[in-house]
């Protein structure tokens, strides 16, 4: 399944209304007591019946648009390119490739190309925040202890 096709930024305008509609929707989710909403479209005599998890995954679309973040929707068994995978990561595909050398992140190979579940590109880059996180906190306390950092 290919994403949006296009990343781009929240107009100020689709922020704005994002925001509003995020409110709205996120304290009518927190007042419902079902597994299954009907939403009717207005206009249309359309009506849709959404289980409560795609509303709830619409409440964090829209909280995203309202702060203007640029986002991706992926379901989570697909496999990605080693291009999507450097994209995701933030890094080149050379880089990448080193790293799937290295065995960090598991692959197959698809003839001559490599694919790599999305889910472990996820959890790589989530371990890799978490080791970020450690060394900063690794060296403010070396700081500290060297009289170098105030507390």
């Amino acid at each position: 399944m290919e994403t949006i096709q296009e990343y781009k930024r929240p107009t100020k305008s689709d922020r704005k209304i994002a925001q509003l509609s995020y409110q709205a929707l996120s304290n009518t989710i927190a007042h419902l007591n079902t597994e299954k909403v009907d939403i009717e479209i207005e206009g249309s005599n359309d009506k849709i019946v959404l289980p409560l998890s795609a509303l709830k995954l619409l409440e964090e679309i829209l909280k995203n648009m309202s702060q203007g973040k640029i986002f991706s929707i992926v379901p989570v068994a697909t496999e990605v390119t080693t291009q999507k995978a450097a994209e995701i990561l933030g890094c080149s595909r050379p880089h990448l490739i080193k790293i799937l050398e290295e065995g960090k992140i598991p692959f197959t190979k698809v003839g001559r190309h490599r694919r790599i579940m999305f889910e472990d590109v996820v959890a790589y880059k989530r371990k890799m925040k978490e080791e970020q996180k450690q060394h900063i906190i690794d060296i403010m306390s070396a700081d500290e202890e060297d009289g170098l950092y105030d507390t």
